[in-house]
Order: C-alpha cells, then structure tokens, then sequence
C-alpha cells in the first residue's frame, strides 16, 4: 500500500470513528478528549478476553463502589474477586488491585506516564500499556488486540495467524508502522480506539460487513476476494478433560432451603468465590464419598452430568444432592475454607461471589423439579 494511499486511510478512518464510533461509558463523550487514566485501565482489563456487551454493566458497577484507583488499593481482595465474579479469568482482577496498590505506594496514587513506570505494574502487559500510554496520555504508542490484529491481517493480506509467534510480531511491527505516520500520530489514541472499533463492529471475524466499511477499498484481502478467509485462524488444542464429583447439601429445616458452600482459595481456579465442596481427578467420586462419610452425611442423590467448559478445560461434575437435618458446623474440607450456608434462593439471586460453575450447579437443583427440594432417604 502507498503512502498516500495509507493517508488516506488513515484520515478516512479517523472520521467515521468520530462519526460512529458506540457511546461506551470508558469513553469520553468527545472523542478529542482523553479519558481518565483510570477508567481505562479498569475497562482494558475487563475487555481483555470479555466482550463489550458484558463489560459495561461491570465497569459501571465497580466505578460506583471504587470511583478512584485510591479506593481501589484500599478493597479488601476477596472484595475485588466477588465484584469481578462472572468476568472470569481472574487473574486479571487480581493484577488490577495489586497494580492500584502499586501505584499508591510507589506513585502517589496517580497513574505514571513514563512506559518504564507502567511496564512495572502487575498485569500491565504491551496491549494494556499501549491503551494506557496512547488513550489516556496521548503518547504515539501501539497496541495490538485481536480485533486490531484481524484489521491489519487483512489490510495486508498476512499469510501468517495474528495470533502466532511470526503472525504476532509482524501485527505488532504494522502497528508502530502506521503510528509514525503523521495523522495517526497526532491523534495516537483515537486511532487505536478507531481501529478496535471497526474490527469490532464491521472487520468482525466471521462475515465481516465491507459494504458498510470506510476503508474497504484498500483492504488487500478484499482486493483478493479473501476477507472471508483471513486473517488465518490459529490450530487450537481441545480442552483438557476434567472429571469432578460435587456435594449440593440442603438444610430445609422449618424455613426456605440452605446450601453449604466453600470459599476456594486466592490462588488458582475461581480464586476467592464460593461453590459448592467439589473434587477434581478421576477419583473425584470416590474422594468425595469419603468426605461425606466421614462428616456423617449421607450419600444422597445423585444428578445428572453437568458439562461446564472453560478456555483450556472441560469439566464434567457428577454431583450428588444430600439432605443434612441441622446446619451444625461443618467438617473443614481444605481448598473450600469457610465452609458456611448460604440461602439457596440468596446465592441464586444474587450470584455475587459465586462462580459460575457454582450457579451452574445451584440452577441444576432449583430447576430439577421439587422432588429434589424435599428431604428424601439415602
């Protein structure tokens, strides 16, 4: 592609995003004016693997009970994973307070502009210090999602998956390629925004809309008549299979039913939400019915198979439903500390702090039929 030719694009661009681009609540209504550093480092972790449609709800909730990166640092960890339940990969919520933290005490609690500052905050990867550095403060500094990377592979036509390791790099160099430009370089963030934009709106993966597209007419892959076949997709492995066995354990007693729940540990899988007591491993079922046996429970009833699949595994649980007749404290089970009860019709409505699984789990009891809410034998 020419240089003009890249001008062009790059002004066109620029002007449908400003005449386009969605009303987002991380964004500012002008789209001259740069967002808080803040609430863009909040959304960019959120968006990270999440779509747009779920994250608003989420962004919105957590401004209203931490407005600032100061109140933030100052939560209580457990607090953080409950508000970031349903989001997944939690990871992210994680490295969000620990970078909040990390601000206060090494900054003042102001976000830093310097790349090396950011580069050091926990979670603070390239994408996210391009959004920081180029959105919030301005600066000529390049990022690459997936959406930007199937814009430029199809732009140029990349022989190459965005996602791997020749694919990734080549992405990356086009992307600091076109910021040296002097359009895009002038306007850093509302030229990422605008790329991200229109891969998320019309460049979409699959039956990407050209028609509607501002710079269709010099995308090489729609030149070649290729849109619908790049940019190449990545060899994905299967999940990893998983066999689980879990205790849903009722106390109906005189009042509405009670579920005993865990809390799972900070580190690893749903870190720091609650579920139902659950093993993992091919003798799930066997570890579970000791762990039963042994707190004096019964082994109760079994339910149907529940299939619940993550990125990189597929958990099949066999659960079992148990009617305990008190709501004596509970045998301690390691990676599920406290054990507690919680109202059934609470954790189903709320949901906060559960994982998903978990509400999986509950929704299979609450929607089985009332056979299964009233004591039964065995």
């Amino acid at each position: 592609m020419s240089r003009a030719a890249r001008l062009d694009l790059i002004v066109r661009l620029l002007q449908w995003h400003g005449d386009h681009r969605r009303p987002l609540p991380w964004r500012s209504a002008d789209v001259r004016q740069r967002p808080p550093a803040y609430d863009v480092l909040v959304s960019e972790s959120m968006l990270q693997q999440t779509r747009v449609e779920t994250v608003v709800d989420y962004f919105d909730r957590w401004l209203l009970r931490w407005p600032a990166l100061v109140d933030l640092a100052a939560a209580d960890e457990a607090e953080v994973l409950a508000a970031w339940s349903g989001l997944g990969y939690y990871n992210r919520a994680r490295n969000l307070h620990a970078a909040a933290r990390a601000v206060v005490e090494r900054h003042g609690g102001r976000l830093p502009e310097a790349r090396a500052d950011l580069a050091a905050l926990p979670g603070v990867g390239p994408y996210t210090l391009g959004a920081l550095r180029s959105i919030a403060f301005g600066h000529a500094e390049a990022l690459v999602d997936g959406n930007v990377g199937r814009v430029f592979a199809r732009w140029h036509a990349l022989e190459q998956p965005p996602a791997s390791a020749k694919g990734r790099a080549e992405v990356w160099r086009l992307a600091a390629d076109w910021l040296t430009l002097a359009p895009a370089q002038a306007a850093p963030g509302q030229w990422n925004e605008a790329l991200m934009e229109l891969g998320a709106t019309i460049c979409r993966p699959r039956r990407p809309d050209c028609a509607l597209c501002p710079v269709a007419e010099r995308c090489q892959a729609r030149q070649q008549g290729r849109q619908g076949e790049l940019p190449l997709p990545t060899p994905q492995k299967p999940p990893t299979p998983v066999r689980a066995a879990a205790a849903l354990i009722l106390h109906r007693g005189d009042g509405p039913p009670r579920v005993l729940l865990g809390r799972r540990p900070l580190k690893g899988r749903w870190p720091g939400l609650w579920q139902p007591p659950m093993f993992e491993g091919q003798g799930s079922a066997a570890t579970l019915a000791t762990w039963l046996h042994s707190a004096g429970w019964p082994p109760g009833t079994e339910l149907p198979a529940l299939v619940h699949v993550l990125t990189h595994r597929r958990y099949e649980v066999h659960s079992r439903l148990i009617h305990s007749a008190t709501q004596d404290p509970p045998s301690p089970l390691a990676g599920h500390e406290p054990l507690r009860w919680w109202s059934l019709a609470e954790a189903l409505t709320a949901r906060r702090g559960l994982s998903r699984l978990a509400v999986r789990l509950l929704e299979q009891v609450a929607v089985s039929g009332e056979d299964y809410l009233s004591p039964c034998g065995g």
